[in-house]
């Protein structure tokens, strides 16, 4: 067996190809740059990796992205950090920012205008976790890459 090294990061250098993270500042053209980023990263994995990213998953990723990243930005004072990465058979978005509070999914309101972001990230999202840091909070969502032969996508786990 052929040892591998291993980085810093406590990553080989095979799984930081699996990974892409950006400090995001600046106006609302950061929430456009990290959608574009997701769909290169995501690209570049099916195309350098032969891992198969179905049209669904990249756009829930786009979409989760584009929540999370807005949300960051709106609430929380300074930069923020996005980390995408491949886990297994899922695409793992994290978002860092650095507000403490947690979000907390409203109840359904069909007559409520906006607002809606962590209620639609919640239902597309494979896994979701929101967890405070020495500073600020991260928020870590998971979405399948795999689609079900049913359509279905695949069922919800704890991270």
């Amino acid at each position: 067996m052929e040892a591998v090294p291993v980085g810093e990061d406590g990553t080989t250098p095979g799984e930081r190809d699996l990974q892409a993270t950006v400090a995001l500042e600046g106006d609302g053209l950061v929430i456009a740059q990290a959608r574009h980023l997701a769909v290169d990263f995501l690209t570049r994995v099916q195309a350098d990796h032969g891992i198969p990213v179905p049209q669904r998953a990249m756009d829930l990723t786009q979409l989760v992205v584009s929540e999370l990243v807005t949300n960051a930005r709106k609430y929380a004072p300074g930069p923020v950090l996005l980390d995408l990465r491949i886990t297994g058979d899922t695409v793992e978005v994290v978002v860092w920012d650095s507000d403490p509070v947690l979000p907390v999914a409203r109840a359904a309101d069909a007559g409520r205008v906006g607002q809606h972001g962590l209620e639609i990230v919640m239902a597309v999202a494979q896994a979701f976790e929101a967890q405070r840091e020495p500073v600020g909070k991260r928020i870590t969502v998971r979405i399948a890459l795999l689609d079900d032969p049913g359509g279905a996508v695949a069922g919800r786990r704890p991270l």
